[in-house]
């Protein structure tokens, strides 16, 4: 039996800004399939290509094998001691009895610094404790606005309800925010970053965050403030925290937290061996995972055209699932990746209609004699694809008795069905309507497919667990959504001028008769509605869906960070995707 996807979670806005209701996407397949052992298949075919074939004139990658594998590791044992014996010290010191603003900057440091993921325990019940004496600690701190923003932003990233009515005290008999907020830096930070855990018509944090916004930018540009306060509201106004890759986030807390004046030296010590013990890993599976993209050897003569970012793609999954404990994710998703970045340059800018409707259908029947009806490029492709899957699924099925075969094949089906359609439009010249776009674009942009594999490879799958995939069809779409809308305003320019479909921007520029830049306002709006949406799926009732949600949070916020400043995965890739690579693969701290 089919699961689709269901609309009534998702009520009509009253704003301006329609959203169109969630498309009935199958979650569940139909029908399992065996986990099967191919081999190299060379049959001919009569299929010819027409001529001329578009080119996305992709730079060549940027890391080979041989400079990946020349990367060392520096962690050695006495490090690996030093770390276990800090990491006690820090529980001791959460479970210690201190004041209440000392409790939430210390599990706010925890976090920032990016070792939380040792404590998950020991900070769940310091958050339950405070959420459950909600009406006391509020009383305590009801005229500290960095204290209330700091509590709010906590709980509400941690699953727990906790009202906007908060910030209700720190307002006049008017409604409006008091005028002595208005020069509080750090008030203003808390309350800045608090409001983008917000909801859906929550007027209040609508209210805070323009009220901060509004003056951090006034304060920015003070000569009485201090060079750090500077660079914290920069740093903030530029990226807000809940969008922040976390582990790239990491790397500048760290080197800022070094200069606090109450910094705790232990907490800093154990945050950078942790840190550089976590970059050794990411060495390590790079390492591996680049011998086996080179040993696959698909992107030969025939693939020329299609971009290879091996390490941009490991980077992605680093993005998504940091935690040393995720490395099957980071795996998986890498290599599913590599193959998606081969086969949208195939649908976007390579392959005839007929040839791309033929490999949707070899892909549909999922079988090797499928091959036989695809011309030779994409032959290594589809053997490729099929071969990865199956060699994921049998990981799964022999270490965790689960066949997610099925799941990962229905997900692929959905995914080139989607791209057929873009490309479909593309042949016959055709604008959609906005509407008519994101119905297909959501899928298109891969979310569904890499948040399914996240779910299927997660260390605690279970048959029972895999039947509760259509729970979470809403976070899917929204994290879908908040990804295509962030890549259109990235990439769109640099792919009309090669040919490509039309994105959500001249789609909505065609339907309205709107200008470009009140298009991407538009689509900066439906990303704020959607990560309202987001917002209020973030409890988590076992460790199997916060793991799962965590990745779903952190595929948007990846998005944001390749694609804030153009495409920073394909044409170029820019400096900046550069840098945060070295800073989080090769430079120590």
């Amino acid at each position: 039996m089919a699961f689709a996807l269901v609309t009534s979670a998702f009520p009509p806005l009253s704003r301006s800004c329609q959203l169109f209701q969630v498309p009935k996407l199958s979650l569940r397949p139909n029908s399992t399939f065996p986990v099967v052992c191919l081999a190299q298949h060379t049959a001919e075919t009569t299929v010819t290509r027409p001529r001329p074939r578009r080119s996305g004139n992709y730079p060549p990658k940027l890391w080979d094998d041989v400079y990946i594998q020349s990367l060392r590791n520096g962690f050695t044992e006495v490090h690996a001691d030093r770390i276990d014996k800090l990491k006690e010290d820090v529980r001791r010191l959460i479970e210690e009895e201190k004041e209440l603003i000392q409790q939430l900057e210390l599990v706010d440091s925890l976090e920032q610094l990016g070792v939380a993921y040792h404590f998950e325990e020991e900070i769940e019940k310091v958050l339950e404790i405070l959420h459950d004496s909600m009406e006391e600690t509020k009383m305590e701190i009801r005229h500290d606005i960095y204290a209330t923003s700091l509590l709010f932003r906590l709980l509400r990233e941690h699953g727990f309800t906790a009202s906007q009515d908060v910030f209700n005290s720190f307002k006049d008999e008017n409604g409006n925010f008091k005028s002595c907020h208005n020069s509080d830096v750090r008030g203003l930070l808390g309350m800045y970053h608090a409001s983008y855990l917000s909801m859906e018509n929550e007027k209040t944090m609508d209210e805070a965050r323009d009220f901060a916004t509004r003056h951090l930018k006034d304060l920015v540009g003070s000569d009485l403030l201090e060079p750090c306060l500077r660079e914290d509201i920069n740093y903030a106004l530029e990226i807000p925290y809940n969008f922040r890759v976390q582990r790239l986030h990491t790397k500048w807390f760290i080197e800022r937290y070094q200069r606090e004046e109450k910094m705790n030296p232990l907490l800093l010590e154990f945050a950078k061996l942790d840190y550089n013990m976590v970059q050794d890993i990411y060495k390590r599976e790079l390492g591996e995972l680049s011998r086996w993209w080179d040993d696959l050897k698909l992107l030969g003569d025939e693939l020329s055209f299609v971009r290879d970012r091996l390490v941009e793609n490991y980077f992605w999954a680093v993005g998504w699932a940091f935690e040393p404990n995720s490395c099957r994710c980071r795996e998986a998703i890498t290599k599913v990746i590599c193959f998606i970045s081969t086969i949208d340059d195939i649908y976007d800018i390579y392959g005839s209609l007929d040839e791309l409707e033929l490999f949707t259908d070899a892909v549909e029947r999922w079988e090797i004699n499928a091959i036989d009806q695809l011309p030779e490029y994409m032959k290594p492709c589809f053997l490729g694809l099929l071969n990865t899957t199956n060699d994921i699924v049998y990981k799964i099925l022999r270490d965790k008795c689960v066949n997610i075969i099925s799941y990962l094949k229905k997900a692929w089906v959905d995914l080139c069905k989607a791209y057929l359609l873009e490309a479909k439009w593309y042949f016959e010249g055709y604008t959609p309507t906005l509407e008519e776009y994101l119905e297909n674009a959501w899928v298109s942009i891969t979310g569904p497919l890499n948040l399914i594999v996240a779910y299927c490879v997660n260390e605690d799958v279970t048959t029972d667990n895999l039947n509760k995939l259509t729970s979470h069809q809403d976070i899917i779409f929204c994290s879908s959504m908040i990804i295509r809308l962030c890549d259109d305003l990235g990439t769109s320019s640099d792919e009309i001028e090669r040919g490509d479909v039309q994105k959500s921007i001249q789609c909505y520029m065609q339907q309205k008769d709107v200008s470009e830049l009140v298009a991407r306002e538009h689509i900066k709006d439906l990303i704020s509605i959607y990560w309202k949406r987001m917002n209020m799926k973030r409890f988590a009732g076992s460790r199997f869906e916060r793991v799962f949600k965590n990745v779903a949070f952190n595929l948007p916020r990846s998005s944001h960070a390749f694609y804030q400043y153009g495409d920073g995965y394909g044409t170029q890739p820019n400096r900046k995707t550069q840098d945060q690579i070295i800073s989080l693969f090769i430079e120590r701290i």
